[in-house]
């Protein structure tokens, strides 16, 4: 379900497994109900969230103080967070900014429109890693519900295994989205942790240290230099 990679007197940040809920259902414990059991502290505070079919990195408040102070820091875009996803299509653009308000679809799902009221903001960048498989880097501005995924599909690339967002049925054997980097700072200090997948036949393949573009944005020194937990 995760591995627990930073136990901090303030807060823990942890690797959620694919294909988790974040909360229970009907009788299936949900990730910060185990968590709060494995850890015997009812009084974690989940500061951000992942989509059940998405991996990746998750930080968790100890007290109070340090839970408010990040909250204050993600709804005001100060922490940091890198995502990696692979698509089997080829994107209308192969790099820079995917921008637009999100909009209620069908089947739960959302959608991107071109209005710009309350925008969902993405920088990313890609690479191809073999014919017919791709790469992105995905840096969100900010937090929006599913928007990593409706804007790989607004730019003709859904996530490879993402049903939701028109990946084929039966193509893959995860939702391939992974929250690989995570940055923010703290009573002075700046902590920055990246955790490379682990789950996925295709995730697997690669060796993704070695795979960073060359370019210059602004994640990429800071995924270098990060902490590998």
């Amino acid at each position: 379900m995760y591995t627990l990679v930073v136990d901090h007197p303030d807060f823990i940040v942890i690797d959620k497994s694919a294909n988790v809920s974040f909360h229970s259902e009907n009788d299936t414990p949900g990730l910060v109900y185990t968590l709060q059991q494995d850890l015997n502290n009812s009084e974690l505070y989940p500061l951000h969230r992942l989509d059940k079919v998405t991996s990746g990195l998750l930080l968790f408040g100890k007290n109070k103080s340090f839970a408010q102070t990040l909250g204050d820091a993600f709804a005001n875009h100060q922490v940091q967070k890198l995502y990696l996803a692979l698509s089997t299509r080829k994107p209308n653009k192969k790099q820079g900014w995917i921008k637009g308000d999100m909009q209620r679809s069908r089947r739960s799902s959302w959608m991107l429109t071109p209005s710009m009221n309350n925008p969902a903001i993405t920088q990313f960048s890609s690479l191809s890693l073999a014919p017919g498989l791709r790469a992105f880097w995905l840096y969100p501005q900010t937090g929006k519900t599913h928007q990593l995924r409706v804007a790989l599909r607004s730019i003709g690339a859904p996530i490879l295994g993402d049903t939701l967002y028109g990946g084929k049925a039966n193509e893959a054997d995860r939702t391939y989205l992974h929250a690989t980097a995570l940055g923010f700072s703290w009573q002075g200090q700046v902590f920055q942790f990246k955790r490379w997948p682990s789950q996925g036949q295709h995730f697997q393949q690669y060796s993704w240290a070695d795979t960073l573009a060359p370019d210059t944005y602004p994640w990429q020194q800071w995924l270098l230099t990060a902490s590998q937990v």
